[in-house]
């Protein structure tokens, strides 16, 4: 599958924006973690804001950073969210009322704890009806994320927005599936080279389990191994990059998603 790609968000500790991320990506400037800020965003109404989650903020940034340098129309993008861990922080404050005596469910809370409420809310704050799908694939999810953008965008001819995300769950369930920073990463894809595009994703899979590329930066290589969207970290890399690149993204058990970056 060959695409290309007009725009990128990414939003995690010390990675504030695509602009400011693209030193530290390619070791220009040093990486130093921090806090990551998810405010609610203002495109949203007023009643919407109040109800989103920390995953729902996570998601939308993302994709609004990837958005700021775009000029395509954002309703009429059609989008792929993709995340492991959905949204734990909503499924946690369910679990907490269940176990009272009461066993009364906020309602905000079962509104935010389905996994494609981000994508509900994004259609909300662009006033779009383009098609969104919302996927989930354990610790591979960015790279099925990729795929299935990939697809939709060659087979439907269209453009697509990316969005992955993920941030730790709360305890209990942190010490069962421990989780490293909040990270939320997006890419704008076209199936044509346009003025916009800036490289050309040339992606395909094969069942041969190969060591995945890594970080060489071991607060960033950290990052991409301990959460499920730090695995887009060396393609961001690459497309931060001014060189071609051959990629070794991690893939199920023994699959791995090959990508080539080529610069525009």
């Amino acid at each position: 599958m060959q695409v290309f790609v007009e725009s990128v968000g990414l939003l995690g500790p010390g990675l504030s924006g695509w602009p400011a991320s693209r030193p530290v990506l390619t070791g220009v400037a040093p990486y130093v973690p921090g806090e990551v800020p998810l405010p609610s965003p203002d495109a949203l109404p007023a009643a919407e804001r109040r109800r989103t989650g920390l995953e729902v903020r996570l998601a939308l940034n993302a994709g609004l950073d990837a958005l700021v340098r775009s000029a395509r129309p954002p309703e009429t993008l059609a989008s792929v969210f993709t995340s492991c861990c959905g949204e734990g922080h909503a499924i946690h404050q369910i679990c907490e009322a269940l176990a009272t005596a009461e066993r009364v469910v906020s309602p905000t809370s079962f509104h935010n704890s389905v996994h494609n409420a981000p994508a509900g809310y994004w259609s909300i704050a662009q006033r779009s009806q383009a098609p969104s799908t919302s996927l989930c694939c354990f610790e591979w999810s960015f790279n099925a994320g990729l795929l299935e953008a990939c697809a939709y965008c060659l087979t439907e001819a269209r453009p697509v927005l990316l969005i992955s995300y993920d941030l730790p769950y709360p305890e209990p369930v942190h010490a069962v599936w421990p989780m490293t920073g909040t990270l939320g990463a997006a890419l704008l894809l076209a199936p044509r080279a346009t003025s916009a595009s800036f490289a050309r994703l040339d992606v395909q899979t094969e069942t041969d389990a190969r060591a995945p590329t890594r970080m060489q930066d071991p607060a960033l290589e950290a990052l991409r191994s301990g959460n499920p969207t730090g695995r887009a970290l060396p393609l961001l890399r690459a497309l931060a990059g001014p060189a071609p690149e051959r990629l070794v993204l991690e893939y199920l058990t023994d699959s791995a998603a090959l990508v080539t970056v080529t610069p525009c």
